[in-house]
């Protein structure tokens, strides 16, 4: 897969961010000419720290996905663009709806009249989520599962996907969505839980702080950043993905206490304070759920590879080393 992209031109919205800045560095080791978009907006994760390492070799834009007239610009030329960029936080969605509604909803469709007109040719990958499902009413969760989100940025995450596979069906873009379940790895926003509790988790172990497990007996899937890295390249790549709509997900899921005790076990110490679930929000809690990723394995060949403890030990290490830059 690395000689495939040697010389192509890449975009990626939200590229400062935990998954975009780990792709970023993945395409500069494949010799691509990368370009990152990111309004380094706080509460959106975006750190420039992320592209430290790549730092000389990306073309970095500070732009906002909203500003489609600075997009027009940048979308000249491109081979491909990776559309990570979004607002991620559920709670500020219900508190906000109307800024989750430009990023998450408008600036989509704003983003493909953009490559419609200027580059209609180009691949486009976007990050889609298993919020859009809902609480399953099945497990595993497959891509044939209704959709039925619970928040309103499940709803607005909805309406973007549903942007880029219409102006496929209608227009020919090479689109594709890739419904992502929980992302864990270096790089991850652990300031606050706006992208996962998970990160609040990790900052409180590296600092030798209690955290919280609300509830605890929700089941869950979690996929290594790296892999979800593998996924993102392998629908740019491939002529089968345009047009679909693929999970991710991993084996075998484990409970949120289960969860954190391993973290506790890898990091070599921690305390875990266990809490009912509040009921502010039980209403857009999910409850259990773990995803039926076949569809992805049988059409692209793509399977997580890297164990969960694997994970951990390579997130919690990152962040002893830089938690500085994190917090």
């Amino acid at each position: 897969m690395q000689t495939d992209f040697a010389g192509k031109k890449v975009l990626i919205t939200g590229g400062a961010g935990f998954i975009g800045s780990t792709l970023a560095q993945r395409l500069v080791e494949c010799s691509a000419e990368v370009t990152v978009i990111d309004s380094l907006v706080p509460e959106y994760g975006g750190n420039r720290f992320n592209l430290q390492p790549v730092w000389e070799r990306v073309r970095f834009n500070v732009s906002d996905v909203r500003d489609h007239f600075s997009f027009e610009r940048l979308v000249e030329g491109q081979d491909m663009l990776f559309n990570l960029a979004g607002q991620t936080s559920h709670l500020d969605s219900m508190e906000d709806p109307f800024t989750d509604m430009e990023i998450n909803c408008r600036a989509q469709l704003a983003i493909l009249e953009v490559c419609r007109r200027v580059n209609p040719t180009m691949k486009i990958v976007f990050a889609s989520t298993r919020q859009l499902y809902g609480k399953p009413a099945y497990l595993p969760v497959d891509e044939k599962h209704l959709l039925q989100p619970v928040d309103i940025n499940g709803i607005h995450k909805m309406a973007g996907e549903w942007y880029h596979i219409l102006y496929h069906r209608v227009y020919g873009l090479r689109t594709c969505s890739l419904r992502l379940t929980n992302t864990l790895g270096p790089r991850m926003r652990i300031k606050d839980a706006r992208q996962t509790f998970v990160g609040v988790w990790l900052r409180s172990l590296v600092e030798g702080a209690p955290f919280e497990v609300w509830g605890g007996d929700q089941v869950r899937d979690f996929n290594d950043v790296e892999d979800v890295v593998d996924a993102l390249l392998l629908c740019a790549l491939s002529d089968l993905a345009d047009g679909g709509i693929y999970n991710l997900g991993a084996h075998p899921p484990v409970s949120l206490r289960e969860l954190a005790e391993l973290m506790i076990e890898v990091h070599g110490s921690g305390t875990l304070v266990m809490r009912e679930y509040p009921v502010a929000r039980l209403k857009i809690d999910i409850g259990d759920y773990y995803a039926d990723f076949g569809l992805i394995q049988s059409t692209l060949g793509w399977t997580p590879k890297v164990p969960l403890r694997k994970t951990l030990e390579r997130t919690l290490a990152y962040f002893r080393e830089h938690l500085e830059h994190y917090v």
